[in-house]
């Protein structure tokens, strides 16, 4: 797609994803007249104001977000106890699953981290909410960054939310852009 990528995302009320990275008004516009199936979401990377003056009717707003980036750098981490971290990667080797494992093994917290070039995406990332509030956020990022930074990715990038800013900004995450959604929303018989 020119401007941007298609995620395929399978689920439900979120089928599909387009992520426009450079785009104009008339663009965006044609594209949200030919994209009508429900589950259909539009994400770009800019003016809030702008993006929605460019969408035809038919299009719900979706949670904003705020793109963010950082130079990966590899520091010590040690989760407070009784957690420990566990760090795998999934199938194909490529995507890297960071959890923190409460006393009993439970998972408190997850992240991901993808490749793209020298660049790491990352994604995904929650506390479990009776898990909060104990620095597990830090531990699971700084651990994400450490793995990026040995397999030679120089600076990470992800879409926050409103409470992910605030953490990442502390861990030196600096927001690069505005990042409004869209979507077609799909129509639950009742």
């Amino acid at each position: 797609m020119p401007g941007g990528f298609r995620v395929d995302v399978g689920l439900p009320g979120h089928r599909v994803r387009h992520v426009l990275h450079t785009y104009d008004a008339d663009a965006l516009g044609r594209l949200g007249r030919e994209l009508t199936a429900p589950g259909t979401w539009i994400k770009v990377s800019g003016d809030p104001a702008e993006f929605w003056a460019a969408l035809p009717d038919g299009w719900a707003m979706g949670t904003a977000g705020y793109l963010m980036s950082v130079r990966f750098r590899a520091e010590p981490v040690r989760p407070p106890a009784p957690y420990t971290v566990q760090v795998d990667t999934e199938p194909g080797g490529a995507v890297v699953v960071a959890t923190v494992r409460d006393g009993a093994g439970g998972t408190a917290a997850w992240g991901r981290l993808a490749p793209a070039g020298e660049f790491g995406i990352v994604d995904k990332v929650e506390t479990e909410p009776a898990h909060r509030r104990r620095g597990l956020g830090r531990v699971l990022m700084r651990t994400l960054a450490a793995r990026a930074a040995a397999g030679g990715l120089r600076t990470g990038i992800l879409v926050a939310t409103d409470d992910g800013r605030a953490l990442y900004r502390t861990l030196g995450w600096v927001v690069r852009s505005d990042v409004p959604a869209a979507y077609r929303p799909e129509v639950h018989p009742g």
